[in-house]
């Protein structure tokens, strides 16, 4: 943190330190108090409240500057000022805008409420100064368990951690008391809602487990009762159940391991404000009563919400502590990431044979929370290809319907996963193409995780179809023949060979495939044969058969009969 000098307005020298990094490996506790202690002193959170009232303002953790440094789009520091980054592991802190930009309006905005009920208005004017907030923050941090924080169940043995949120909120004015609430929630929420009955209405809605905290706290810091509440049902039917609280829940004077504590800056001199901030009475720092904070133990027994991953904050001003009162002005932002990523994985991102089945899995992690509910809803999938290449067939839109299927989470329904599978493609019955092929897989989100996603990518998402070959043998030949003609002295003519394809030379139904003329010339005996080197014959399993007719024709001699020899094409055994 920076060193403030002593200005013309008078205000204190105040001396302020840079972060420290926190040891997470000691425990701490966060609301222990010994004398003057208190939990700043639980080793990762200083509230400024109390540090202002201490001679010495080191810290072995973080402050709001730091949770400031983490959110510099929503968090401007005054000039000169800056901090380094905070070890939360989940921080906020919000800009209200303008005076009166985001109020509540109507009957129906209560905190006994389903979030579908509450609407808010901008517009001037409209709220007591006092209830107007300027800035809203949260910071989460785990800590092993100890004999001073104590965790589910009241292990305090170190095995295991102890969840820990800090909060606050500064304001316009201190001229009255003010009833303070916030609201830790599971699903993201915001006002973004479309307008209706003229305001508007805020997006999202309730999860069993959401925190609501309700703290009152006087102008000077006097009376400071804090209760907790726990959302129970859905957003339509629940409600909310009281964990704890109690009267006098000052962070100066809690006794040893309360689990929750909450403190307004208390001195005459104003507490100083690292962003840029501006009162009623134009003080750029936080008068008295001007900065509300507190702290609460998650994992302590009367509470035990440690496992609750909060996407979001309402920081409210009410009427009172009533769970019916009239909300005033809030500050919505969003807190922890607790969203779903989806991976996907074929059975085989290698090559498979034409007809061999494939399918993918698409498995959908929650994450940012210990036991968060599995996802719901369906997966649909599609199938882009076939293509030269896997880059070719990226699946990045359109694609073939792949099947649409409901997620599986499996026994345990609060781990936070859950996987659905495709349709089997390339199967027997409906084979593919040769070529790559991936898939695509895409989730609308259900009504705890909402958003969808989809996913695709070349490494695990695609496969390879190759067609199969296959080898049949066939015998074949060139057929000739061969005749002797024998005659008394000398021989003259031509002889006729034809070839026909079936057993009777062209009495049934066979048709000539091929005929040569081949020329006699000799005396008493000659050998003539074909020289066929173009026509083939083709063995086949179907019994084909085949016939030679020889005719000799002379000119001196009378013409012998003709001759008709036959054979059937003998069976090939593949």
């Amino acid at each position: 943190m920076t060193e403030r000098i002593l200005g013309e307005s008078g205000s204190p020298r105040r001396r302020r330190f840079l972060w420290v990094p926190v040891l997470l490996t000691a425990a701490f506790a966060l609301f222990w108090i010994a004398g003057a202690q208190a939990v700043h002193e639980a080793g990762v959170f200083e509230l400024d409240a109390l540090s202002a009232n201490a001679e010495d303002e080191a810290t072995d953790g973080d402050d709001w500057d730091n949770i400031c440094a983490d959110n510099p789009s929503t968090c401007t520091f005054k000039t000169g000022e800056s901090a380094s980054a905070s070890s939360a592991s989940s921080s906020s802190h919000e800009d209200d805008g303008d005076l009166n930009a985001t109020i509540f309006q109507g009957g129906g905005s209560k905190d006994e409420q389903p979030i579908a009920n509450w609407l808010w208005k901008d517009g001037a004017g409209g709220l007591p100064d006092k209830d107007n907030l300027l800035h809203a923050y949260a910071a989460r941090y785990t800590v092993p368990t100890s004999d001073d924080c104590v965790g589910a169940g009241g292990n305090t043995d170190g095995t295991e951690d102890c969840s820990l949120i800090y909060f606050g909120s500064d304001r316009y004015a201190n001229d009255g008391d003010a009833t303070q609430a916030f609201w830790f929630l599971q699903n993201k929420v915001a006002a973004d809602g479309p307008a209706t009955k003229g305001g508007n209405k805020f997006t999202g809605s309730h999860r069993e487990g959401d925190i609501l905290i309700i703290s009152e706290f006087s102008n000077g810091g006097t009376k400071s009762d804090i209760a907790v509440y726990k959302w129970v049902g859905d957003d339509a039917t629940g409600g909310l159940e009281f964990l704890a609280g109690g009267d006098n829940k000052d962070c100066d004077v809690v006794p040893d391991n309360d689990p929750f504590c909450g403190i307004v800056n208390k001195d005459l001199d104003p507490t100083f404000s690292p962003w840029e901030f501006l009162d009623k009475d134009d003080s750029t720092d936080f008068r008295q009563g001007e900065l509300f904070e507190a702290g609460i133990n998650l994992s302590d027994p009367s509470i035990e919400l440690s496992e609750e991953c909060f996407s979001s904050f309402v920081a409210e001003t009410r009427s009172s502590t009533s769970l019916t009162a009239t909300l005033k002005d809030f500050v919505v932002g969003q807190f922890e990431v607790c969203v779903p990523t989806m991976d996907t994985d074929a059975s085989t991102s290698g090559s498979v044979p034409v007809g061999t089945a494939v399918h993918d899995t698409a498995t959908i992690t929650v994450t940012g929370a210990a036991n968060p509910d599995d996802p719901t809803g369906d997966v649909s999938f599609s199938l882009c290809g076939p293509a030269a290449s896997k880059a070719a067939a990226a699946c990045t839109t359109g694609g073939a319907d792949a099947g649409t299927n409901p997620l599986d989470g499996g026994a345990d329904t609060t781990d936070g996963i859950a996987s659905a599978d495709s349709d089997d493609v390339n199967t027997a019955t409906s084979p593919l193409a040769p070529g790559f092929y991936c898939f695509r897989a895409d989730w609308p989100g259900d009504s705890n995780y909402p958003g969808a996603l989809s996913f695709t990518n070349t490494d695990d998402e695609c496969f390879q179809v190759i067609g199969s070959a296959t080898l049949q043998t066939r015998q074949r030949w060139l057929p000739n023949d061969a005749a002797q003609i024998t005659g008394p002295g000398a021989l003259s003519g031509n002889a006729t060979f034809t070839l026909y394809n079936d057993l009777t030379c062209g009495a049934g139904t066979g048709t000539a495939q091929y005929t040569q003329i081949v020329p006699v010339s000799g005396t008493d005996s000659v050998n003539v044969s074909t020289s066929n080197s173009t026509f083939h014959v083709t063995a086949n399993n179907d019994g084909s058969a085949w016939s030679w007719k020889v005719s000799y024709n002379d000119a001196v001699l009378t013409d012998p009969a003709d001759r008709c020899e036959t054979t059937s094409a003998f069976a090939i055994t593949d």
